[in-house]
């Protein structure tokens, strides 16, 4: 019995030094993300103050090392009926796992929480709603959601003549400012400085393709990805590279580096690069923007949603939305949203004390939220997961004019459909 008893005692102060206690009575929600550095940090003390706030729960998070990763590892969890709680998803991991039968309804969650209703519902951006409903089901909540934006040197803009309070709106100003900020500074023949750089994205394209007035699918579900729209969108990029030499090609982070450096005067990429930005010294005036449009304004959204996994325990289940409901609640998103640069999940949260001061600081920035109001997104099949990188590779090989546009295109749609049929069989 004394031996017994010491165990106890020792098991009981390990358990205790791990943070945990046998008799805590506490809800554990076990959560696997995919993000780090600062923005990982962020989502730390968020969590942490849940938990302060939430006494019968605890967030235990588990840092992946990267999407891929996560996404293997959800799939073997899966497997071995072994899943997390609550997971960053994106849309076409998630409609897998709806086939696999393994998520919880939101709907359903929504439906037994008195302090959570239609209002808080329609308060979502639509872009949102729509993206994480399937069959007419919500299955998935945005986290972590980003767009595309324009950050710009302000200084290069003045010494070049141009308004630095000003960016170009439209497809045509762009191309034209990208060749009044290339020159040759030292006069030795060859350009030193550019309007800006492109790498090979997927996401930049699909932009590029729905303010064409194209579209990745049609209602029937087929690829239209290499539609004359498609093909007008990629042509737009190349002849900037090839035509105008106002672009060149960069892989990675090497843009985001040179625009730092000052070799470019444009930069595009996500809402969220500003955050990775700020851990390094930027000596110019920086500006913001949301992208320049041609037939529509639309863009597509991009990052993670999060999903609650069955668990056969609906106590766990509702401690799980208990997180999500207050992680997207008006001033957590808005917080999160000043804190890392994704979007705000809530309408809402434009009017919070948190993005309006913000917003006073920073009033270039309002474009880049308004995109939301006019945001589309990606389709949710699990075949456009596969067909992502496969339309890397084509875009690739027009951005290093080893293939024409339209036939990297057609190269990409075809792709495309082998993939969707696939799925179907």
């Amino acid at each position: 019995m004394r031996r017994l008893l010491i165990a106890t005692i020792l098991i009981s102060l390990l358990l205790g030094a791990c943070g945990k206690t046998l008799t805590s009575g506490k809800t554990e929600v076990t959560f696997w993300h995919g993000l780090s550095g600062p923005l990982g940090d962020t989502l730390n003390e968020m969590i942490m103050e849940f938990n302060r706030e939430h006494e019968d729960i605890e967030v235990v998070a588990n840092p992946i090392s990267s999407y891929t990763a996560l996404s293997q590892k959800l799939m073997a969890s899966i497997q071995a009926k072994k899943q997390p709680d609550i997971a960053q998803v994106f849309e076409s991991w998630a409609s897998k796992y709806i086939e696999s039968g393994v998520l919880a309804s939101l709907d359903e969650l929504i439906a037994e929480d008195d302090d959570f209703d239609e209002a808080d519902l329609n308060d979502v951006y639509p872009v949102f709603r729509n993206s994480n409903t399937f069959n007419d089901t919500l299955y998935s909540f945005p986290f972590n959601k980003s767009v595309r934006a324009y950050f710009y040197n302000k200084d290069d803009f003045y010494r070049a003549g141009l308004d630095p309070d000003y960016f170009p709106k439209t497809w045509g100003e762009f191309k034209e400012y990208a060749l009044k900020l290339t020159r040759d500074t030292d006069n030795d023949g060859v350009n030193d400085q550019f309007g800006t750089n492109f790498n090979v994205n997927e996401w930049q394209f699909v932009n590029l393709l729905h303010q064409a007035g194209g579209t990745l699918i049609d209602e029937e579900g087929r690829p239209t990805l290499n539609s004359a729209m498609g093909v007008e969108a990629l042509s737009y990029v190349t002849d900037m590279m090839f035509k105008d030499k106002s672009v060149y090609l960069v892989r990675e982070y090497e843009g985001q580096n040179d625009f730092l450096a000052g070799v470019v005067a444009m930069y595009e990429g996500s809402s969220v690069s500003i955050t990775h930005m700020r851990q390094q010294p930027i000596n110019f005036n920086i500006g913001y923007a949301p992208l320049p449009t041609y037939r529509t304004a639309q863009s597509a959204v991009s990052g993670a949603n999060i999903v609650i996994f069955k668990s056969g325990d609906r106590k766990r289940e509702r401690a799980a939305w208990e997180f999500i409901k207050w992680f997207t609640d008006t001033d957590q998103t808005a917080r999160w949203s000043v804190a890392t640069s994704y979007m705000p999940v809530r309408r809402s949260a434009m009017n919070s004390d948190i993005i309006v001061s913000f917003l006073k600081k920073n009033p270039q920035y309002k474009g880049i939220y308004e995109q939301l109001e006019t945001a589309v997104y990606e389709p949710q099949t699990a075949a456009w997961f596969k067909a992502r990188p496969e339309l890397k590779g084509y875009l690739e090989k027009a951005m290093r004019d080893q293939s024409s546009p339209r036939e990297a295109l057609d190269g990409a749609a075809k792709k495309f459909a082998e993939l969707i049929e696939e799925e179907s069989r």
